[in-house]
């Protein structure tokens, strides 16, 4: 990897990448990929299987190597790893915890190699929780592993805390209990979230910044919030069906009989008239950006 901590100019910009590519013999993973994330923001890493995002993050925690610039806290992540991961909390996956261990060994565990780990506030989040002191990880369910993963990672003093698809594999109860508790950390201590998850309809009111990969390309890199201004649907009703076409939607699908579109870049008042207008949900303007991609 090329590049390093000089990257970063702005004292408000915690990860910066410019150029980022990665490939695997032929197939790019990552293609010239350039990103920015400042202190305090709740960050959606959002892409279909493949599209690159787990490379992505494994680049920032210094676990592959990447061509281009990439600094994370300030830091190069493949030469400064140790410092890096003393500010640096990650969950990849809610199974990795060791099955024969017993939940509190596991505190004893985190207790002993983490320097920013608060056994006390890791105790305290499992008081909230019906998960025995003494009970082995093997016999706990998945929700209430995902549970203990998490009150182990929020313990972390971390400026950074990365989220890649934490919620895999729990029913609905535990995934709303996982982001209540990661929303109730966040606005209680300074922290950065990064976060890719496939149920993007369930943390879209989590956050604050938006990246959408595709094929190793950044299709998409706003705020929630300009993205909410830069997309509109339309209903459409057959009879303003070619004159809603004529402003050259994104995508274009039926529902019940009706035309829904959805425009980039066009000013609503250009739109009214032409049908009901709302704003779509991330999944929406995902699933147009992605087959937009394929085009």
């Amino acid at each position: 990897m090329t590049g390093s901590a000089s990257a970063v100019h702005n004292n408000n910009v915690l990860v910066q990448g410019r150029g980022i590519h990665k490939a695997f013999g032929k197939t790019d993973v990552l293609n010239q990929v350039d990103f920015t994330i400042e202190k305090g923001r709740i960050v959606g890493l959002i892409g279909s299987n493949g599209a690159g995002k787990t490379t992505l993050l494994r680049a920032m925690l210094g676990l592959t190597d990447v061509d281009g610039e990439l600094s994370v806290l300030g830091l190069d992540p493949r030469t400064h790893r140790d410092q890096l991961m003393e500010r640096v909390a990650y969950i990849a996956d809610v199974a990795i915890l060791p099955r024969w261990l017993r939940v509190d060994q596991a505190i004893d565990y985190v207790d002993g190699v983490h320097p920013r780990f608060s056994r006390e506030r890791c105790e305290a989040m499992l008081k909230k929780t019906n998960i025995p002191a003494k009970a082995k990880i093997g016999t706990l369910s998945k929700g209430m592993v995902a549970q203990l993963h998490l009150a182990l990672v929020l313990a972390i003093d971390a400026e950074l805390l990365i989220l890649d698809e934490p919620t895999l594999g729990l029913d609905i109860v535990y995934r709303k209990a996982f982001y209540e508790t990661l929303l109730g950390d966040y606005y209680e201590r300074e922290r950065t979230i990064v976060l890719t998850t496939h149920q993007v309809e369930e943390v879209q009111h989590l956050l604050t910044d938006i990246l959408l990969i595709s094929k190793g390309r950044l299709v998409l890199n706003g705020t929630m919030d300009a993205v909410s201004e830069r997309y509109t649907e339309v209903m459409v009703p057959r009879e303003q069906l070619d004159a809603a076409r004529a402003y050259k939607p994104i995508s274009d699908r039926e529902v019940f009989g009706r035309h829904v579109l959805m425009f980039e870049n066009i000013a609503r008042e250009q739109l009214r008239g032409l049908g009901e207008l709302r704003t779509p949900g991330i999944a929406d303007v995902f699933v147009a950006k992605m087959t937009e991609a394929k085009v």
